[in-house]
């Protein structure tokens, strides 16, 4: 939902009545997943995607017709009905979409949830009796709630759906509830101001990440060299990462090629909640890495974390190629593509 706030704040600043349109189910090629949103106005304007063009035609319509009645529904695309073929899923996989008008005190907030950077389940009714379709309950991690929709039919599903971190559709008693679990905007912790990190850090951004750099030395980890970064902090590596603090939300990766300093980094987010961890470095590297740890007191299952040599083998040599393989396994790792740590490619880097 992050990618289209800035233009729904707009909108409402506006005056403008606005339509939420949001993926609540997909099968087969669907080109957008579950929770993939899109907003319009009753001027026409939109915002967002929820199938990458193939529907968008016919979901302005519906959103359109949901801000005239006032009422949400549940829309199905798919490969079985006539419809598919007139809105361009006939090359196979169906969508549910939900369409609702965007109510300002829920939307306010979420928004400010999502200002916070707090873990949250928003579960949604999006079939059942009409009188309640549409109503919402947020549950947050920390434990807040907030919303319309009866806390004994939504509170346990949400706070299930957020113990597993999956965003899901599932039956309650009269219909059906679509879960969203919000997770804070990703973060890519750099260790190293090397230049592979100049590349991997300006890629990150392209995809939505929040960017640091951490390298004590100044030379390195300078304004000069990374003027495109959200943070530079010019500490030893434990106590950087540890004054960031380490969240499901946060990968980390280190290129100094040095133990001094990537030693005391891994000492920190191997033990962390960081959704990946990778280093630099050719396999005997690793192994030495791995037994001055083990020595240091970290276990064997906080080093099977360890992603190292570091990134998928695409192949490639220069750095703006080694980014790429290492943010390519960032990104895989954030959407549950990689296998155990020891059953993987040998990585890009091999000194």
């Amino acid at each position: 939902m992050r990618d289209i706030l800035l233009d729904i704040d707009r909108w409402l600043a506006e005056g403008e009545k606005v339509a939420l349109a949001t993926v609540a189910q997909t099968w087969g090629s669907s080109p957008r997943p579950a929770g993939a949103k899109m907003a319009v106005t009753a001027t026409g304007r939109m915002t967002g995607s929820v199938s990458g063009g193939c529907v968008e035609g016919a979901v302005v319509e519906e959103s359109l017709a949901a801000l005239k009645s006032g009422r949400p529904r549940l829309v199905h695309f798919g490969v079985a009905d006539e419809t598919a073929w007139e809105v361009g899923l006939a090359c196979g996989g169906s969508i549910d979409v939900f369409v609702q008008p965007l109510e300002r005190e829920l939307y306010a907030h979420l928004r400010a949830l999502l200002a916070a950077e707090r873990v949250f389940a928003a579960a949604t009714l999006v079939t059942g009796p009409a009188a309640q379709l549409g109503r919402v309950r947020v549950v947050a991690e920390d434990g807040g709630v907030f919303g319309d929709l009866d806390p004994v039919l939504a509170d346990a599903p949400a706070r299930a759906a957020l113990a597993a971190g999956q965003t899901t559709r599932q039956p309650v008693p009269g219909g059906e509830l679509f879960i969203e679990v919000a997770w804070p905007a990703p973060t890519l912790v750099v260790v190293g101001g090397v230049h592979t990190s100049i590349a991997l850090t300006a890629l990150a951004k392209t995809l939505g990440y929040r960017t640091i750099v951490v390298d004590p030395r100044k030379a390195f980890g300078s304004a000069e060299r990374f003027p495109h970064v959200d943070r530079l902090i010019q500490k030893w590596p434990d106590e950087a990462l540890a004054e960031i603090g380490l969240s499901r939300a946060t990968a980390v990766a280190l290129l100094t090629h040095d133990p001094k300093l990537d030693d005391p980094g891994l000492k920190q987010a191997l033990p962390s909640q960081a959704f990946y961890v990778g280093a630099l470095g050719s396999a005997s590297t690793q192994a030495k890495r791995r037994a001055r740890l083990l020595a240091d007191g970290l276990t064997e299952a906080q080093l099977d974390r360890l992603r190292g040599p570091i990134g998928l083998d695409l192949g490639g040599r220069t750095p703006e190629e080694v980014a790429l393989a290492i943010l390519a396994e960032v990104v895989a790792a954030r959407n549950g593509k990689l296998g155990p740590a020891g059953a993987r490619s040998p990585g890009v880097s091999t000194r």
